[in-house]
């Protein structure tokens, strides 16, 4: 697991974002952590974001949300954040899969950014270092991964832009 996060990204357009948050309420200490990380951070990167954050009971609840909001209201990109710790059972690495899995196809069969920072811990002390912590901060990831992965999209969504074209893709 990497021990830093991203750097933030180069160049921001300023064109106008809509981003949704869907962030489980179980282990509520970590995910009020991830979800306040991730909206000061895209708060500083981008003054044109709008952030809709919706709650959900836990993280088996995120996907299905996820697909509502995709469908309803249409956002630039959706971040799901929650935390799960392992207990002595295989009940967390269940829903860690399931709800993996189930983000990856909404994210494709949508054609939708979705940054899937539902995490899977081993302990309070790994829940601590990813959600609040400074260091290897999860929810600050999260913000940084949308706004550069929506930025892409849209550069490909623009009429007579082709990515070839484009400094960084040489």
């Amino acid at each position: 697991m990497s021990s830093i996060i991203p750097p933030k990204p180069r160049v921001l357009s300023g064109g106008k974002m809509r981003i949704a948050i869907v962030a489980a309420k179980f282990n509520q200490e970590y995910t009020d952590a991830l979800v306040e990380n991730a909206v000061d951070e895209i708060d500083e990167l981008s003054s044109n974001a709008r952030i809709d954050i919706v709650r959900v009971p836990g993280a088996f609840e995120i996907p299905v949300i996820s697909k509502a909001i995709i469908e309803e209201e249409a956002p630039d990109g959706l971040i799901a954040l929650g935390c799960i710790i392992r207990g002595g059972t295989g009940h967390a690495d269940l829903v860690a899969t399931s709800v993996t899995e189930a983000l990856q196809s909404l994210a494709v069969s949508t054609i939708t950014p979705i940054i899937h920072e539902v995490l899977l811990v081993e302990d309070e002390k790994q829940a601590y270092a990813r959600c609040i912590g400074k260091k290897l901060n999860r929810g600050r990831e999260a913000a940084r991964s949308a706004i550069e992965i929506i930025e892409i999209m849209q550069e490909i969504r623009r009429d007579n832009q082709s990515l070839r074209l484009h400094p960084s893709n040489g």
